[in-house]
């Protein structure tokens, strides 16, 4: 009997990667909603696609000339409210508002100024516990924070905050029962990729740090629960 010498198909080369120069970086960061309080004592709403976290503290990058970081260079208080996939269309709404009056040159076209924010993208303020900024009240997580450091980034376009988190606020829908943990198959962030708004696709994987059982996991042991005994 003769044997056909078995042959392989070499892997094909990876398409080299070409050099750009995009307008903008923001390659996928979550969107937060900042609450300060302006000199009068209302409340400035503004959203924002710079945020990430280092324990309790959050970093921020801001505009320079906007209402924020004024706010923010005298009155430290802050909430940091993350909204839902759902809720992209009101971040949208605030998109092209300013606190500032008039309106600052560095500003888009397009931006103009709204002295109520909150009603302009048809949102709702509730008391916070420990500063005096209110949370948005229909955002899954809320968390209450005062900024130790405001500072100029390297370029002096922006403004990069260091605020520490006093108080977590979570609905309950995306807290694991009897826990102080996010479930992460029940919560996803307004994702900014790219100036285009995304939520999560399905879970991938699972870190080695991680808390929480995955979700196939979680939904295995939902079934067993649920199961009657054999009798």
């Amino acid at each position: 009997m003769t044997t056909a010498e078995a042959t392989t198909t070499p892997a094909a080369a990876p398409a080299a990667h070409i050099a750009i120069e995009p307008s903008i970086l923001y390659f996928g960061t979550p969107v937060v909603l900042l609450t300060t309080e302006n000199d009068d004592g209302s409340a400035n709403l503004a959203p924002i696609s710079s945020a990430w976290a280092l324990g309790r503290t959050v970093v921020l990058g801001l505009g320079r000339d906007g209402q924020t970081a004024y706010n923010l260079a005298r009155r430290p208080e802050v909430v940091v409210s993350l909204p839902s996939p759902g809720q992209w269309r009101a971040v949208e709404r605030l998109a092209p508002l300013t606190g500032r009056s008039p309106v600052p040159a560095s500003k888009p076209p397009g931006c103009r100024f709204a002295p109520d924010k909150f009603a302009a993208a048809g949102l709702r303020p509730e008391p916070s516990d420990t500063v005096r900024p209110p949370r948005v009240a229909s955002c899954p997580l809320q968390l209450e924070a005062c900024a130790e450091l405001v500072r100029p980034d390297a370029s002096g376009t922006f403004v990069i905050v260091e605020a520490v988190v006093r108080k977590v606020h979570a609905d309950p829908a995306i807290v694991v029962p009897g826990t102080d943990h996010v479930d992460p198959a029940a919560w996803s962030p307004l994702v900014y990729n790219f100036r285009h708004y995304f939520g999560l696709g399905p879970e991938l994987g699972r870190s080695y740090r991680a808390e929480t059982p995955s979700a196939r996991n979680r939904a295995t042991h939902s079934d067993v629960a649920a199961s009657p005994p054999n009798v």
